[in-house]
């Protein structure tokens, strides 16, 4: 996993949770170890900055082009090919638009427990996933080779396109290690 910034040691309970174990990532040669990468949330400004001191946002798109990413909130933001409000550099990897923050403010993250689509349920089994949003961004926009395997209150919020899979929520903040273990089948 991307550890630079954001909450990357619960995506390592979270992954340990799904069986497999965590490398944490900080240079462009960390990421030639490894078999596939998370980028957790956080704040994206900050997490580009630092993409760019450590010369890695290169290196990260690159790797992307070969290897399985999952993004969940600040993290989907970096792997959309279109963000808003305000508009950024992102790595293009999901044909995806998303909007930054569109859930509101600090003050209006919540949790939701949400009934999965079928794709969801063929995947990684029934039942309802509870999904922690916080400062979430909303995904505006899909492409044509977009699954959607969650919604919350009509929008996308974890979807998949081949080996990326990018979450608007928080799966690493709840107990349930069915999305971490999605993206786990992708490596």
């Amino acid at each position: 996993m991307l550890a630079l910034q954001g909450d990357f040691e619960a995506h390592r309970k979270a992954l340990d949770r799904a069986g497999a174990s965590a490398v944490e990532v900080r240079t462009a040669s960390g990421l030639e170890a490894i078999d596939g990468l998370i980028l957790p949330g956080g704040e994206t400004t900050t997490m580009l900055k630092l993409l760019g001191d450590e010369k890695l946002f290169e290196p990260l798109a690159e790797f992307g082009r070969r290897r399985p990413i999952f993004g969940t909130c600040a993290g989907a933001i970096l792997l959309a090919t279109e963000v808003s409000n305000p508009p950024q550099q992102c790595l293009g990897l999901i044909d995806i638009g998303v909007e930054r923050n569109s859930y509101g403010r600090q003050l209006d993250s919540h949790v939701a427990r949400l009934e999965p689509e079928e794709a969801f349920e063929r995947a990684a089994g029934p039942g309802q996933v509870e999904a922690v949003f916080i400062r979430a961004p909303r995904i505006l926009r899909t492409g044509p080779g977009i699954e959607t395997y969650l919604r919350h209150r009509g929008d996308p919020v974890l979807v998949v396109q081949g080996p990326y899979l990018a979450a608007t929520f928080h799966p690493e903040l709840s107990d349930d290690p069915r999305v971490h273990r999605l993206f786990l089948e992708r490596l």
